[in-house]
């Protein structure tokens, strides 16, 4: 999926007023799934999006693959993007789902199960098939 492609179905799944705050988001969720995943374990999702995209989780810090869950992952979000966490949750919702039709549905599942029981809001919403593989 190209990186406009990308952002404009972020845009569209989180309502968003416009490319620059789904960029935002987009932004904001990857860097904290970097944070959230091993170095080793995230490189095949890198892989898979976009350069502009995939730089967000490719440089690693020492803060890497922390276990921390669903309250502080939206909390981190929604601190990177400067807004409410309600409305976080929503731009979140909107990149996991643009995320698991960007990538291969093996290696989405395998970047899923680094999460616990209570991520699984984020990943509720189905494929959708005017998302191209």
């Amino acid at each position: 999926m190209e990186y406009h492609d990308f952002i404009t179905h972020v845009q569209s799944l989180s309502q968003s007023n416009s490319l620059e705050e789904a960029e935002l988001a987009t932004r904001a969720t990857l860097e904290t799934i970097k944070e959230r995943i091993a170095d080793s374990d995230i490189q095949d999702l890198a892989a898979q999006l976009p350069q502009e995209l995939s730089h967000y989780l490719q440089a690693q810090t020492q803060d890497s693959s922390q276990t921390f869950n669903l309250q502080e992952f939206i909390h981190r979000v929604s601190q990177k993007e400067n807004i409410a966490p309600t409305t976080t949750a929503i731009h979140v919702r909107a990149v996991f789902a643009v995320l698991q039709n960007a990538i291969n549905p093996e290696k989405f599942s395998r970047f899923q199960a680094h999460f616990s029981h209570d991520y699984e809001e984020l990943f509720a919403a189905p494929p959708t098939s005017e998302v191209p593989a």
